[in-house]
Protein backbone atom coordinates (compact mmCIF):
# COMPACT_ATOMS: atom_id res chain seq x y z
CA UNK A 1 0.00 0.00 0.00
CA UNK A 2 1.74 3.22 -1.17
CA UNK A 3 0.57 6.13 0.95
CA UNK A 4 1.58 9.68 1.44
CA UNK A 5 1.89 12.73 3.72
CA UNK A 6 -1.72 13.92 4.37
CA UNK A 7 -3.33 10.53 3.38
CA UNK A 8 -6.59 9.61 5.84
CA UNK A 9 -6.59 5.90 7.22
CA UNK A 10 -9.28 3.95 8.75
CA UNK A 11 -8.04 1.72 11.70
CA UNK A 12 -9.85 -1.18 12.34
CA UNK A 13 -9.81 -3.24 15.68
CA UNK A 14 -10.32 -6.66 15.79
CA UNK A 15 -12.94 -6.51 18.31
CA UNK A 16 -14.80 -4.51 15.95
CA UNK A 17 -13.89 -0.55 16.78
CA UNK A 18 -13.18 1.84 14.51
CA UNK A 19 -10.84 5.01 14.65
CA UNK A 20 -9.94 7.83 11.89
CA UNK A 21 -5.76 8.72 11.50
CA UNK A 22 -3.70 11.01 9.28
CA UNK A 23 -0.40 9.75 7.89
CA UNK A 24 2.23 12.28 9.27
CA UNK A 25 5.37 10.73 8.65
CA UNK A 26 7.03 8.60 6.03
CA UNK A 27 10.45 6.48 6.94
CA UNK A 28 11.21 4.22 3.95
CA UNK A 29 9.26 1.64 3.74
CA UNK A 30 7.19 2.86 7.22
CA UNK A 31 4.57 5.35 7.71
CA UNK A 32 3.50 6.53 10.81
CA UNK A 33 -0.09 7.61 11.97
CA UNK A 34 -1.73 10.43 13.82
CA UNK A 35 -5.58 9.89 14.80
CA UNK A 36 -8.33 12.08 15.07
CA UNK A 37 -9.78 10.32 18.34
CA UNK A 38 -8.09 8.00 21.19
CA UNK A 39 -6.78 4.88 20.37
CA UNK A 40 -6.83 3.10 23.96
CA UNK A 41 -8.11 -0.70 22.97
CA UNK A 42 -5.76 -0.53 19.32
CA UNK A 43 -3.64 -3.71 19.10
CA UNK A 44 -0.67 -4.60 17.11
CA UNK A 45 -2.69 -6.90 14.21
CA UNK A 46 -5.47 -4.54 13.76
CA UNK A 47 -6.01 -3.32 10.47
CA UNK A 48 -5.37 -0.28 8.67
CA UNK A 49 -6.98 0.81 5.34
CA UNK A 50 -6.45 3.45 3.11
CA UNK A 51 -9.61 6.07 2.89
CA UNK A 52 -9.31 6.51 -1.00
CA UNK A 53 -12.40 9.60 -0.31
CA UNK A 54 -9.54 11.47 1.49
CA UNK A 55 -10.08 14.40 3.85
CA UNK A 56 -13.22 15.74 2.14
CA UNK A 57 -16.33 16.77 3.93
CA UNK A 58 -20.34 16.74 2.75
CA UNK A 59 -21.47 20.70 2.68
CA UNK A 60 -24.55 21.84 2.05
CA UNK A 61 -27.69 24.35 3.00
CA UNK A 62 -28.52 21.55 4.90
CA UNK A 63 -25.76 23.06 7.94
CA UNK A 64 -27.73 26.04 8.52
CA UNK A 65 -29.10 25.83 12.05
CA UNK A 66 -26.79 22.63 12.95
CA UNK A 67 -23.88 22.27 15.27
CA UNK A 68 -21.45 19.61 13.97
CA UNK A 69 -17.70 18.14 14.38
CA UNK A 70 -14.63 18.98 11.90
CA UNK A 71 -16.12 16.27 9.83
CA UNK A 72 -19.58 17.65 10.11
CA UNK A 73 -21.00 14.63 12.34
CA UNK A 74 -23.99 16.48 14.16
CA UNK A 75 -23.27 17.20 17.76
CA UNK A 76 -26.48 18.50 18.32
CA UNK A 77 -28.60 15.64 18.63
CA UNK A 78 -31.02 16.67 15.86
CA UNK A 79 -30.46 13.82 13.82
CA UNK A 80 -28.22 13.32 10.85
CA UNK A 81 -27.20 15.91 7.94
CA UNK A 82 -28.17 15.17 4.14
CA UNK A 83 -25.51 16.84 2.46
CA UNK A 84 -23.81 15.54 -0.21
CA UNK A 85 -21.64 17.79 -1.58
CA UNK A 86 -17.88 16.98 -0.93
CA UNK A 87 -15.67 19.44 -0.10
CA UNK A 88 -12.05 18.93 0.53
CA UNK A 89 -10.60 20.54 3.70
CA UNK A 90 -7.48 21.62 2.64
CA UNK A 91 -7.38 24.19 -0.42
CA UNK A 92 -4.86 26.94 -1.00
CA UNK A 93 -5.68 30.69 -0.59
CA UNK A 94 -7.03 32.95 -3.29
CA UNK A 95 -4.57 34.13 -5.67
CA UNK A 96 -3.96 37.01 -4.99
CA UNK A 97 -4.66 38.77 -8.49
CA UNK A 98 -8.17 37.36 -8.53
CA UNK A 99 -9.40 38.89 -5.49
CA UNK A 100 -11.54 41.61 -5.39
CA UNK A 101 -10.78 45.11 -4.18
CA UNK A 102 -12.61 45.41 -0.78
CA UNK A 103 -15.14 48.86 -1.07
CA UNK A 104 -18.51 47.86 0.69
CA UNK A 105 -18.62 48.62 4.35
CA UNK A 106 -19.42 45.27 6.57
CA UNK A 107 -21.60 46.40 9.13
CA UNK A 108 -21.41 44.89 12.62
CA UNK A 109 -24.19 46.43 14.92
CA UNK A 110 -21.36 47.13 17.04
CA UNK A 111 -21.01 51.00 17.58
CA UNK A 112 -17.35 51.02 18.58
CA UNK A 113 -16.24 48.88 15.50
CA UNK A 114 -18.60 50.33 12.72
CA UNK A 115 -17.77 53.77 14.08
CA UNK A 116 -13.97 53.87 15.24
CA UNK A 117 -12.76 50.72 13.29
CA UNK A 118 -15.38 50.43 9.93
CA UNK A 119 -14.70 47.14 8.58
CA UNK A 120 -15.17 45.95 5.00
CA UNK A 121 -16.67 43.06 3.45
CA UNK A 122 -13.82 40.48 2.61
CA UNK A 123 -11.50 41.98 5.45
CA UNK A 124 -9.73 39.93 8.09
CA UNK A 125 -9.74 41.07 11.68
CA UNK A 126 -8.25 39.90 14.36
CA UNK A 127 -9.77 40.36 18.00
CA UNK A 128 -6.71 40.23 20.65
CA UNK A 129 -7.67 39.72 24.22
CA UNK A 130 -6.67 38.44 27.62
CA UNK A 131 -9.12 35.85 29.78
CA UNK A 132 -12.36 36.79 30.65
CA UNK A 133 -11.99 40.42 29.00
CA UNK A 134 -15.05 39.85 26.66
CA UNK A 135 -14.40 37.49 23.69
CA UNK A 136 -17.20 35.61 23.54
CA UNK A 137 -19.65 38.57 24.45
CA UNK A 138 -18.18 40.63 21.41
CA UNK A 139 -18.53 37.50 18.69
CA UNK A 140 -22.32 37.19 19.77
CA UNK A 141 -22.41 40.77 19.53
CA UNK A 142 -20.61 40.59 15.54
CA UNK A 143 -23.00 37.48 14.87
CA UNK A 144 -26.25 38.60 15.57
CA UNK A 145 -25.62 42.61 14.30
CA UNK A 146 -23.71 41.71 11.05
CA UNK A 147 -25.90 41.91 8.05
CA UNK A 148 -24.16 38.72 6.69
CA UNK A 149 -26.54 35.84 5.09
CA UNK A 150 -24.07 33.19 6.23
CA UNK A 151 -22.50 33.19 9.30
CA UNK A 152 -19.87 30.26 10.10
CA UNK A 153 -18.70 29.78 13.77
CA UNK A 154 -15.66 27.82 14.81
CA UNK A 155 -15.23 26.97 18.15
CA UNK A 156 -11.62 25.37 18.77
CA UNK A 157 -9.73 24.50 21.43
CA UNK A 158 -11.98 25.62 24.13
CA UNK A 159 -14.13 24.24 27.11
CA UNK A 160 -16.80 22.25 26.39
CA UNK A 161 -19.52 23.97 28.67
CA UNK A 162 -18.78 27.40 26.43
CA UNK A 163 -20.66 25.33 23.73
CA UNK A 164 -23.90 25.46 24.84
CA UNK A 165 -23.31 28.85 26.81
CA UNK A 166 -22.12 30.92 23.60
CA UNK A 167 -25.35 29.29 21.25
CA UNK A 168 -27.87 30.12 24.56
CA UNK A 169 -25.94 33.25 26.23
CA UNK A 170 -24.16 35.00 23.64
CA UNK A 171 -26.47 34.11 20.17
CA UNK A 172 -29.69 33.92 22.26
CA UNK A 173 -30.20 30.07 20.75
CA UNK A 174 -31.13 31.18 17.32
CA UNK A 175 -29.13 29.30 14.64
CA UNK A 176 -31.18 29.59 12.00
CA UNK A 177 -28.51 31.53 9.22
CA UNK A 178 -25.52 29.76 11.48
CA UNK A 179 -23.36 26.62 11.03
CA UNK A 180 -20.95 26.03 14.36
CA UNK A 181 -18.05 23.95 14.50
CA UNK A 182 -16.76 22.51 16.93
CA UNK A 183 -13.32 21.23 18.45
CA UNK A 184 -13.19 21.55 21.89
CA UNK A 185 -10.04 20.93 24.09
CA UNK A 186 -10.75 17.32 24.89
CA UNK A 187 -10.49 16.50 21.11
CA UNK A 188 -7.03 15.07 19.63
CA UNK A 189 -4.61 17.98 18.22
CA UNK A 190 -5.53 16.96 14.66
CA UNK A 191 -9.26 17.63 15.15
CA UNK A 192 -8.48 21.12 17.01
CA UNK A 193 -6.46 21.64 14.03
CA UNK A 194 -8.64 20.49 10.98
CA UNK A 195 -11.59 21.92 12.87
CA UNK A 196 -10.43 25.44 11.96
CA UNK A 197 -9.94 24.30 8.24
CA UNK A 198 -13.19 23.04 7.94
CA UNK A 199 -15.03 25.50 8.77
CA UNK A 200 -13.49 27.72 6.44
CA UNK A 201 -13.98 25.27 3.47
CA UNK A 202 -18.03 25.29 5.02
CA UNK A 203 -17.46 29.27 4.63
CA UNK A 204 -16.10 29.22 1.07
CA UNK A 205 -18.72 26.59 -0.12
CA UNK A 206 -21.47 29.38 0.19
CA UNK A 207 -18.71 32.06 -0.71
CA UNK A 208 -18.50 30.22 -3.67
CA UNK A 209 -22.53 30.38 -4.63
CA UNK A 210 -21.94 34.59 -4.46
CA UNK A 211 -23.17 35.39 -0.91
CA UNK A 212 -21.35 37.40 1.57
CA UNK A 213 -20.26 34.82 4.52
CA UNK A 214 -19.05 35.76 8.21
CA UNK A 215 -16.27 33.26 9.55
CA UNK A 216 -15.91 34.16 13.30
CA UNK A 217 -12.87 31.17 14.97
CA UNK A 218 -12.21 31.19 18.95
CA UNK A 219 -8.94 30.86 18.93
CA UNK A 220 -6.71 31.29 17.09
CA UNK A 221 -4.35 30.31 20.01
CA UNK A 222 -5.67 26.86 20.57
CA UNK A 223 -5.27 26.13 16.31
CA UNK A 224 -1.82 26.96 16.94
CA UNK A 225 -1.34 25.34 19.98
CA UNK A 226 -2.77 21.73 18.25
CA UNK A 227 -0.23 22.26 15.48
CA UNK A 228 2.53 22.82 18.48
CA UNK A 229 1.48 19.55 19.40
CA UNK A 230 1.58 18.02 16.36
CA UNK A 231 4.93 19.56 15.12
CA UNK A 232 6.71 18.70 18.42
CA UNK A 233 5.60 15.22 18.54
CA UNK A 234 6.92 14.58 15.08
CA UNK A 235 10.09 16.15 16.18
CA UNK A 236 10.09 19.90 14.71
CA UNK A 237 12.66 22.09 16.96
CA UNK A 238 11.09 24.45 19.17
CA UNK A 239 11.37 27.91 18.72
CA UNK A 240 9.94 30.94 20.29
CA UNK A 241 7.54 29.94 23.54
CA UNK A 242 8.03 26.74 22.23
CA UNK A 243 5.89 26.73 18.83
CA UNK A 244 7.67 24.96 16.04
CA UNK A 245 8.16 27.19 12.79
CA UNK A 246 5.01 24.99 11.56
CA UNK A 247 2.72 26.72 13.95
CA UNK A 248 3.65 30.24 12.49
CA UNK A 249 3.64 28.92 8.93
CA UNK A 250 0.08 27.42 9.67
CA UNK A 251 -1.78 30.75 10.12
CA UNK A 252 -1.56 32.62 6.58
CA UNK A 253 -2.79 28.99 5.39
CA UNK A 254 -5.90 29.16 7.29
CA UNK A 255 -6.36 32.99 7.56
CA UNK A 256 -5.62 34.10 3.53
CA UNK A 257 -8.30 31.67 2.57
CA UNK A 258 -10.45 34.03 3.74
CA UNK A 259 -11.27 37.28 1.74
CA UNK A 260 -13.03 38.55 -1.18
CA UNK A 261 -12.91 37.14 -4.68
CA UNK A 262 -14.02 38.61 -7.85
CA UNK A 263 -17.47 36.75 -9.79
CA UNK A 264 -17.77 35.61 -6.20
CA UNK A 265 -18.97 36.32 -2.77
CA UNK A 266 -16.64 37.16 0.36
CA UNK A 267 -15.51 35.58 3.50
CA UNK A 268 -15.34 38.79 6.39
CA UNK A 269 -13.15 36.79 8.81
CA UNK A 270 -12.74 37.75 12.55
CA UNK A 271 -10.28 35.47 14.61
CA UNK A 272 -9.76 35.94 18.08
CA UNK A 273 -6.90 35.31 19.51
CA UNK A 274 -5.79 35.16 23.60
CA UNK A 275 -3.16 37.16 24.50
CA UNK A 276 -1.60 35.06 27.90
CA UNK A 277 -0.66 38.22 30.48
CA UNK A 278 -2.27 40.76 27.73
CA UNK A 279 1.53 40.48 26.24
CA UNK A 280 0.57 41.39 22.91
CA UNK A 281 4.28 40.39 21.88
CA UNK A 282 3.34 36.91 22.10
CA UNK A 283 4.29 35.33 18.53
CA UNK A 284 1.03 33.91 17.66
CA UNK A 285 -0.27 37.74 18.48
CA UNK A 286 2.59 39.02 16.95
CA UNK A 287 2.46 37.01 13.64
CA UNK A 288 -1.38 37.48 13.93
CA UNK A 289 -1.37 40.88 13.15
CA UNK A 290 0.95 41.03 10.85
CA UNK A 291 -1.34 38.81 8.40
CA UNK A 292 -4.41 40.40 9.27
CA UNK A 293 -5.81 43.61 7.80
CA UNK A 294 -6.90 45.02 11.04
CA UNK A 295 -6.73 44.25 14.95
CA UNK A 296 -9.54 44.73 17.46
CA UNK A 297 -8.32 45.20 21.21
CA UNK A 298 -9.77 44.34 24.26
CA UNK A 299 -8.95 46.11 27.50
CA UNK A 300 -8.82 45.06 30.79
CA UNK A 301 -8.78 48.45 32.46
CA UNK A 302 -11.98 49.55 30.33
CA UNK A 303 -13.66 46.72 32.17
CA UNK A 304 -12.59 47.87 35.59
CA UNK A 305 -14.04 50.88 34.31
CA UNK A 306 -17.87 48.86 33.19
CA UNK A 307 -17.18 49.93 29.39
CA UNK A 308 -18.09 47.31 27.02
CA UNK A 309 -17.31 46.20 24.78
CA UNK A 310 -13.74 47.19 25.98
CA UNK A 311 -12.79 47.75 22.98
CA UNK A 312 -9.22 49.80 23.11
CA UNK A 313 -9.81 52.36 19.95
CA UNK A 314 -6.34 53.87 20.28
CA UNK A 315 -4.44 50.28 19.99
CA UNK A 316 -6.64 49.32 17.44
CA UNK A 317 -6.58 49.43 13.56
CA UNK A 318 -8.57 48.94 10.29
CA UNK A 319 -6.50 48.69 7.62
CA UNK A 320 -9.16 49.74 4.92
CA UNK A 321 -11.67 51.74 6.58
CA UNK A 322 -10.43 54.86 5.09
CA UNK A 323 -10.73 53.84 1.41
CA UNK A 324 -14.41 52.52 2.01
CA UNK A 325 -16.12 55.83 4.57
CA UNK A 326 -17.47 58.80 4.01
CA UNK A 327 -15.53 62.44 4.17
CA UNK A 328 -16.96 63.37 7.08
CA UNK A 329 -16.79 59.62 8.90
CA UNK A 330 -13.50 59.73 8.63
CA UNK A 331 -12.93 62.63 9.65
CA UNK A 332 -14.92 62.50 12.88
CA UNK A 333 -13.20 59.41 13.72
CA UNK A 334 -9.98 60.85 13.50
CA UNK A 335 -11.31 63.59 15.61
CA UNK A 336 -12.19 61.00 17.99
CA UNK A 337 -9.20 59.49 18.28
CA UNK A 338 -6.96 62.42 18.87
CA UNK A 339 -9.74 63.94 21.96
CA UNK A 340 -9.74 60.55 23.37
CA UNK A 341 -5.63 60.54 23.21
CA UNK A 342 -5.34 64.34 24.87
CA UNK A 343 -7.96 62.55 27.52
CA UNK A 344 -5.66 59.53 28.29
CA UNK A 345 -2.38 61.73 28.30
CA UNK A 346 -4.04 64.60 30.50
CA UNK A 347 -5.84 61.78 32.63
CA UNK A 348 -3.93 62.51 35.56
CA UNK A 349 -3.63 66.30 35.77
CA UNK A 350 -7.08 66.33 35.24
CA UNK A 351 -7.84 63.92 37.96
CA UNK A 352 -5.71 66.39 40.48
CA UNK A 353 -7.12 69.44 39.29
CA UNK A 354 -3.66 70.48 37.98
CA UNK A 355 -5.22 71.68 34.67
CA UNK A 356 -6.66 75.03 34.21
CA UNK A 357 -9.44 75.70 32.11
CA UNK A 358 -8.61 77.31 28.83
CA UNK A 359 -5.00 76.47 28.36
CA UNK A 360 -5.54 74.08 25.62
CA UNK A 361 -8.91 74.46 23.37
CA UNK A 362 -8.58 71.00 22.51
CA UNK A 363 -8.36 69.60 25.83
CA UNK A 364 -11.34 71.81 26.46
CA UNK A 365 -13.30 70.02 23.92
CA UNK A 366 -12.17 66.70 25.03
CA UNK A 367 -12.72 67.33 28.64
CA UNK A 368 -16.51 68.64 27.42
CA UNK A 369 -17.43 65.55 25.78
CA UNK A 370 -15.62 63.11 27.98
CA UNK A 371 -19.07 61.78 29.08
CA UNK A 372 -21.01 61.46 25.50
CA UNK A 373 -18.08 60.02 24.14
CA UNK A 374 -17.54 57.27 26.87
CA UNK A 375 -21.22 56.84 26.05
CA UNK A 376 -20.77 56.61 22.37
CA UNK A 377 -18.24 53.40 23.17
CA UNK A 378 -20.70 51.13 25.48
CA UNK A 379 -23.30 49.38 24.19
CA UNK A 380 -25.63 46.32 25.88
CA UNK A 381 -25.11 42.70 24.47
CA UNK A 382 -28.33 42.37 23.21
CA UNK A 383 -28.67 46.01 21.43
CA UNK A 384 -27.58 46.40 17.61
CA UNK A 385 -26.85 49.75 16.28
CA UNK A 386 -28.11 50.18 12.49
CA UNK A 387 -24.41 51.58 10.71
CA UNK A 388 -26.01 55.11 9.37
CA UNK A 389 -27.05 55.69 12.99
CA UNK A 390 -23.52 55.05 14.07
CA UNK A 391 -22.30 57.25 11.70
CA UNK A 392 -25.16 60.46 12.29
CA UNK A 393 -23.97 59.90 16.24
CA UNK A 394 -20.25 59.81 15.33
CA UNK A 395 -20.84 62.65 13.33
CA UNK A 396 -22.87 64.90 15.28
CA UNK A 397 -20.49 64.10 18.82
CA UNK A 398 -17.55 65.36 16.64
CA UNK A 399 -19.28 68.53 14.93
CA UNK A 400 -18.25 67.63 11.33
CA UNK A 401 -19.86 69.57 8.78
CA UNK A 402 -21.68 67.61 5.92
CA UNK A 403 -19.20 68.02 3.09
CA UNK A 404 -20.04 66.52 -0.48
CA UNK A 405 -15.82 66.28 -1.26
CA UNK A 406 -14.89 62.42 -1.26
CA UNK A 407 -12.56 61.58 1.26
CA UNK A 408 -8.71 61.28 0.02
Amino acid sequence: MKVGIGDMVRIVSKEGGESVGMVTELDGRDFFITPFSFVEGLKTGDKVYLDQSGLNIPVGEELLGRVVDPFMRPVDGKGEIAASHMEPIIKPPIKAMKRGMIDEVFSVGVKSIDGLLTCGKGQKLGIFAGSGVGKSTLMGMIVRGSEASVKVVALIGERGREVPEFIEKNLGGDLHDTVIVVATSDDSPLMRKYGAFSAMSVAEYFKNQGRDVLFIMDSVTRFAMAQREIGLALGEPPTSKGYPPSSLTLLPQLMERAGKEEGKGSITAFFTVLIEGDDMSDPIADQSRSILDGHIVLSRELTDFGIYPPVHILNSASRVMNDIVSKEHALAARKFRRLYTLLKENEMLIRIGAYTKGSDKELDEAIEKKGEMEAFLVQEASQKVPFEQTVEMLVSLMGIEESKEPLG
